[in-house]
């Protein structure tokens, strides 16, 4: 009996039981789960050509083996093999492949093969995080989805990881979602955004599967509008159902006594609301004030498929012991390597994690997939290593992308490599730089770009802030095209620029021995810096700008 037909005959315990039964596992008991499908896995994997290509003749069968014989993996190692979809190398054939964003420019996509095991696991665990986000009763365990439920979708389509989502849940729940999947394949992303909530308006939303960033957009868009003059807004009620006709009106009356805007929770009563993406942990206290109801935050990645998903008592993430066999880079450990690439980090086990530290996320693929030991670059925080009241497992949280990428809304991802090439693009004499993720008063991320221009360009060229801005923009713009989103959907201006005296980097190693880190250098460090330059040019005489 499937998902729907227990939904039919209301079998809550058992569709809870069926799907989130890892809840209750013990630690010990999911160690074994990982360490039998390590094992099966190795079994595909070390026979495979592409597995071959790093075992270079060894044959590990043990756990212990595996980890001395692989190195830790990043994309790079990979791409030559996948992005030709090289499918006669991998250990089991691929059903389908989905992609990503990699770097703008010469490495635009990543590319991830998914066998159908993969995404027999990725449907599972799915509908677990559907489960436990509809659970409106943690001691119950009721479920709320019904078959026909309208769901509005804001992630990202396919060929990205959660496009998996529509085509999964609408055969295994008949979701309606608005709009419906196939008219929503040949939208844009904006579009098709702008579209769900309009039809939400008229029939309603029971589910929102959204990337955080952008709901809270639409959230705040939403409020905006209602609270313009009547006649003023795009919303009209000529073809919103009865049902929800009432409603508005209704919660029209209810603001105007209570003096304060129309909000999506007076119209809505949404069964769940999941969330995913980069700095979700920014978004959830407003968008639960504005929705009723609080996000349940899922985590997934073309690598790494569908990894984690809050408890009930959304305390931390909780991670799937089928989807990958996870390792840790402690952060101490990142670091070091950060700063000496020829030092090879440590990894620890799930059941080595310790509360309170942040680690890097390394996986190695099941079920016949690519992937061992491969550096995700995110970043995790162990919350609660014994669980909950609602599992024994080790809570996570996550944090952000390694500091030497910078996630902008989860729309785009910069490197140094990337600024390095959009500056060559740019023309612009800048000499030396740093830069930083930083967020506005109102909790929009921005790049936070600190430069150097070449004292030799000045005699010739006129440099202003704004002049500067402007041209690295559209540079950007060429280079990225999901950077051209964030201001065209989000409403986000990426990309703020300082400019600091020329050689005023080299003068402060020369003065301290401290050399700031070109991507994302501690804010400590940036302070030290900033204020020594701020003593210096009082002694020295006006900054150039």
């Amino acid at each position: 009996m499937n998902y729907h037909h227990k939904l039919k005959k209301h079998q809550s315990d058992l569709k809870w039981d069926d799907y989130c039964a890892f809840l209750n596992l013990s630690l010990e008991e999911f160690t074994l789960i990982q360490n039998r499908l390590l094992k099966e896995q190795l079994l595909l994997w070390n026979n495979s050509p592409i597995g071959q290509h790093f075992l270079k003749g060894e044959n590990p069968k043990t756990l212990a083996e595996f980890r001395s014989a692989v190195p830790l993996t990043c994309y790079d190692d990979y791409a030559d093999f996948l992005l030709n979809r090289q499918e006669h190398l991998l250990p089991e054939p691929p059903v389908t492949w989905i992609e990503t964003t990699w770097e703008g420019g010469k490495h635009p996509i990543k590319a991830a093969p998914y066998t159908q095991a993969m995404l027999n696991t990725f449907e599972h665990n799915l509908l677990a995080i559907a489960s436990i986000a509809s659970c409106d009763n943690l001691d119950t365990k009721r479920v709320r989805l019904r078959r026909h439920d309208r769901a509005l979708f804001g992630l990202a389509p396919l060929p990205y990881v959660t496009g998996l989502f529509p085509p999964l849940l609408e055969n295994k729940l008949n979701f309606r979602f608005l709009p419906p999947v196939r008219e929503a394949n040949a939208m844009g992303f904006g579009e098709r955004n702008k579209k769900g909530f309009a039809m939400g308006l008229e029939q309603g939303i029971d589910i929102f599967f959204g990337l955080t960033s952008v709901v809270h957009y639409m959230t705040e868009t939403f409020i905006n509008q209602a609270a313009q003059p009547k006649g003023s807004h795009q919303y009209s009620l000529k073809k919103i159902s009865p049902k929800m006709c009432w409603r508005f009106l209704q919660a029209k009356r209810h603001c105007q006594e209570e003096k304060r805007p129309l909000m999506p929770k007076d119209l809505f009563r949404l069964k769940a609301f999941l969330c995913s993406g980069t700095d979700s942990a920014l978004y959830k206290d407003r968008l639960e004030e504005t929705w009723g109801i609080r996000p349940h935050e899922a985590f997934a990645g073309t690598e790494c498929a569908l990894v984690a998903t809050e408890t009930g008592s959304q305390s931390g993430m909780v991670f799937f012991p089928d989807a990958n066999f996870y390792e840790f880079i402690p952060e101490t450990e990142y670091h070091k390597n950060r700063l000496d690439p020829n030092y090879t980090p440590t990894t620890c086990l799930f059941s080595e994690l310790e509360e309170g530290q942040n680690f890097e996320l390394v996986i190695t693929s099941l079920k016949g997939g690519v992937f061992a030991r491969y550096r995700t670059g995110d970043m995790f925080r162990c919350l609660h290593k014994y669980g909950d009241k609602m599992t024994k497992l080790p809570l996570l949280q996550y944090v952000d992308r390694v500091p030497t990428t910078i996630d902008i809304a989860s729309f785009t991802r910069i490197t140094e490599r990337s600024i390095r090439e959009v500056i060559d693009l740019s023309g612009q004499p800048i000499k030396d730089w740093f830069v930083k993720k930083e967020y506005s008063r109102d909790q929009k991320p921005f790049m936070h770009l600190y430069a150097e221009i070449d004292v030799s360009a000045l005699d010739y060229t006129a440099v202003c802030e704004e002049l500067l801005t402007d041209q690295l923009k559209a540079c950007f713009k060429y280079f990225d095209a999901d950077y051209d989103d964030l201001e065209k959907m989000l409403g986000i201006a990426p990309l703020q620029l300082t400019l600091l005296k020329s050689g005023a980097l080299n003068d402060y190693y020369q003065a301290t021995g401290n050399q700031l880190l070109p991507m994302n250098p501690s804010t400590h460090d940036i302070n030290t810096f900033m204020n020594w330059t701020a003593q210096t040019n009082r002694k020295k005489g006006p900054v150039m700008t």
